[in-house]
Parts: structure tokens; C-alpha cells; sequence
């Protein structure tokens, strides 16, 4: 199959699964285009129980899927923009202690949990891995995806506050993430040691460097936009910014996505307000909430059909369902502390902890990272892979469809508003029940 008919199945299948979605499920389109491609998937295998030749030609078809080169070498860059389009610099910077600190010590702190936990379960059940492997696994699911994130809880009817904390989180450690785990597979593949100097150059290079790119070419983009008035040409423009600015990052060994994080920001702030006429914002934002549609359309189709091709057992799904619990351990320790840390800094609302735990849902970042482990290691067949990506794929399955699904009820049940409400005027401080509300975390 060519690279044209398998885009071209795949947006027929995505437009399929929307309109069904749309007309019977009434699920947020996420959710609803998971459900069904994995619906679609399920109704395959139980075919090929009685017509084995239809799972093996469907299961052939999607493995030609190369998930981690179309996700993280194309279609992140374009999502992440999209996504921190219509972020405000204000309420980053409003909420900047705690998005910084669960984006950075966070993620170090849940790899470091999900790893050794998953060691412990995993040398109990008889299964013989090693630290350093559960790590990599720890590092790949404790990112939040922005993608998952995002175009679930628009709809989850979550506060403002916790909204743009949980997205904010999520458009940052997803880079932090990344840079940890292939920091960690350098060392798996014995490419070079377990140096500390070494992991902390790499980090600030991957992901400090790759912010400043970002900076630097939104900057420079930022003031082309200013001295043209075409609209054509300033969505041009950005759509160059991310396919040029995602592809320098590549060839530099930076961060592509942080990249891509801060010249959405800054086009997105800077340029709306001083660059674009109204004109030019109308179409800009059109256009880029059209493709981020439909990107997300696909992924998800993908995440989805790609349960043909891993390597399901019996024993394997096991210790998927095992790992659920365990990853949702390790994102309560994990945002627990420096939300305990902040404490002083200001007052969370109570339940906090709770909705950002369960609001930081996994997506197709972390399934892109678990197909790009390689099937040897040092010379030798890389036992763990197999278990690694179904342990991934169970996870993020549930995350997306369980915790997705659920998130707006408990938003209404902890926070007291009906699902999607707005905030309304901010109560004064001195009301009882506020006082209540504003409880430590």
C-alpha cells in the first residue's frame, strides 16, 4: 500500500467514525473516535478467528503504519502549535510555579515511581526484567498528552484554573518527557553510561536549546508577519514556521515540540495582538483549529486500529490492567508533592490533586515512544519490548476512554459545576463555602 491510499483510509475512516460519532455516541470526538476504531479492530480479530487470512491481511496493513516517524516527526509539531495558539501568556504565567514544577521534577519524579513499581510487580509475577528498561517505561507514560489532553477536556467541563494548569502541564513535560527517555535509551543501548553530567547537558541542550529555537523563530516570523497585511501569506507563514522551524530542531538534536510550544505562544500573544489585522486572526485561527482536527481525527483513528498490530497475550494484557493502577499511583505522588510544595505560594482548590491526577490523561505520544524502542539491545533480541508497548497502549487506552469519559462528571461532582460550564465572576474570598472550596489540596 502507498503513502497516498494508507492517508487516504485513514481520513475515510476517521470521517466515517466522526459522523457516527457525531449522529449516535455523542462522545467528545477523541473518545468516540478510539471507541470505534477499537470497536473496528475487535470486530477484525473476531473475524479472524473463523477467516484468519482477514486479521493477517488487516494486521499487515496497519503495522505499515510507522506511528513514531508520522507522530513525532510530523504530526506533533503542527498539534502543539495549534494547541498553544490560544493559550494566554497571562495565564501561564499566573500559574507558572506550578506548571514548571509538574512538567519537570513531576515527570522525573513519576519515571523514577512507574519504574521501580513496575519492576517490583513485574520480578513478583515471575517476569525477569531489568531496572533500566522499567525506567524507559516509567520515562515514555508519565508525559501528559497535550493532544488527549486538550481536545478532551474542552468539553470536560473542568475549572479555568485547573483547565490551564493540567493544559499548560501538558504542552511542557510531553518535551521533558522525551528528552528523559531517549536520555535513558542511550544508556540501554550502552551508547554511552549512566553520566549525570552527561543527561543534564543533554537536557539543557534538547530542551532549553529547543525552546530558545522556538523563541527565536517565532520571533523572526513574528516580525514578517508585521510587515505584511495578506492573510494568505501570514497563514502561509506559520505553516512554514512549524514544518521548517519541527524539521531545524530534528537536524539540531532539539526539542521539537518545546519548539514549537513557545512560537505558538508567542505568535499566538505577540503576534495576535500586534501583527494581524482582524482579518488575518480569523482566518489564521480557521485554519489551524481545522487542522488540528482533523490531525487529531487521524491519530486517534490510528491509536486505535493499532491494536492489530502488537503482540497481545493473555499474560501481557495481565500485566497491562496491573500497570493502570501503578501509573495512576505514581501521577498522585508526583503531583501531590509540588502541589504540597506551593502550598504558600497561594491556595488550591480542594480536589486539586485529585482532578489533575486523573485530568493528566496519556496519549499518542506515549505509544509513539514505546514503537520506537528498538527490537535489539546491545546485540541482543530486546525481550521487554513486547511487554513494554502493550503495558503502554493498556494504559493509555484506559486514560483515554475510562479517565476521559469520566473527567466531566467528576469535575462536576468535586467542583460543583455543571459539565462545560463556564467559571462565571470569581466569589468573594470572605464567603463561607469559598473558604471551604479554597481548602488545601
Amino acid at each position: 500500500m502507498t503513502v497516498f491510499e494508507m492517508v487516504a483510509c485513514l481520513l475515510v475512516l476517521a470521517a466515517l467514525f466522526s459522523y457516527v460519532n457525531v449522529t449516535t455516541l455523542k462522545f467528545p470526538p477523541a473518545i468516540g473516535l478510539m471507541a470505534l476504531s477499537l470497536a473496528g479492530s475487535l470486530v477484525l480479530v473476531l473475524v479472524g478467528l473463523f477467516v484468519p487470512a482477514v486479521e493477517r491481511k488487516a494486521a499487515a496493513v496497519v503495522s505499515q503504519i510507522d506511528l513514531n516517524e508520522a507522530f513525532l516527526h510530523g504530526m506533533l509539531g503542527f498539534m502543539l502549535f495549534a494547541g498553544a495558539l490560544h493559550i494566554k501568556f497571562a495565564d501561564l504565567a499566573s500559574r507558572k510555579w506550578t506548571i514548571l514544577l509538574l512538567s519537570t521534577i513531576g515527570v522525573v519524579l513519576s519515571t523514577a515511581i512507574v519504574g521501580l513499581l513496575a519492576w517490583g510487580v513485574l520480578s513478583l509475577l515471575g517476569l525477569e526484567v531489568k531496572l533500566l528498561h522499567c525506567l524507559l517505561f516509567g520515562a515514555l507514560i508519565s508525559p501528559t498528552d497535550p493532544i488527549a489532553v486538550m481536545a478532551i477536556l474542552r468539553q470536560a467541563g473542568v475549572p479555568t484554573d485547573t483547565e490551564i494548569k493540567i493544559a499548560g502541564e501538558s504542552l511542557f513535560n510531553d518535551g521533558v518527557g522525551v528528552v528523559v527517555f531517549f536520555g535513558l535509551l542511550e544508556v540501554a543501548r550502552g551508547d554511552t553510561g549512566f553520566d549525570i553530567n552527561k543527561l543534564a547537558g543533554l537536557f539543557l541542550w534538547e530542551a532549553v536549546g529547543g525552546a530558545a529555537l522556538g523563541f527565536a523563530l517565532g520571533w523572526l516570523v513574528y516580525r514578517m508577519l508585521r510587515s505584511v497585511d495578506n492573510y494568505q501569506v501570514e497563514v502561509l507563514l506559520s505553516l512554514g514556521l512549524v514544518a521548517g522551524g519541527y524539521a531545524l530542531a530534528d537536524a539540531l538534536h532539539m526539542s521539537g515540540p518545546l519548539a514549537m510550544v513557545l512560537a505558538g505562544l508567542l505568535i499566538g500573544n505577540v503576534g495576535r495582538t500586534y501583527a494581524m489585522s482582524e482579518t488575518t486572526v480569523e482566518h489564521l485561527d480557521t485554519f489551524w483549529e481545522l487542522l488540528d482536527e482533523v490531525l487529531n481525527s487521524v491519530l486517534f483513528v490510528v491509536i486505535g486500529v493499532e491494536v492489530l498490530a502488537l503482540a497481545f497475550t493473555g499474560k501481557l494484557l495481565g500485566v497491562g490492567l496491573l500497570t493502570v493502577p501503578l501509573v495512576l499511583l505514581a501521577r498522585l505522588i508526583s503531583v501531590g508533592v509540588p502541589v504540597t510544595l506551593l502550598r504558600k505560594r497561594g491556595r488550591y482548590p480542594k480536589y486539586t490533586i485529585r482532578m489533575l491526577t486523573w485530568g493528566g490523561l496519556r496519549g499518542g505520544i506515549s505509544v509513539a515512544l514505546a514503537l520506537s524502542l528498538p527490537r535489539e539491545m546491545r546485540g541482543e533480541p530486546f525481550a521487554e519490548r513486547d511487554a513494554i508497548v502493550v503495558m503502554t497502549y493498556v494504559v493509555v487506552v484506559f486514560s483515554i476512554l475510562v479517565q476521559g469519559l469520566t473527567v466531566g462528571p467528576l469535575a462536576k461532582r468535586w467542583f460543583g459545576r455543571p459539565s462545560g460550564s463556564p467559571d462565571g465572576p470569581a466569589p468573594s474570598a470572605a464567603d463561607p463555602t469559598v473558604a471551604e472550596r479554597l481548602s488545601t489540596a
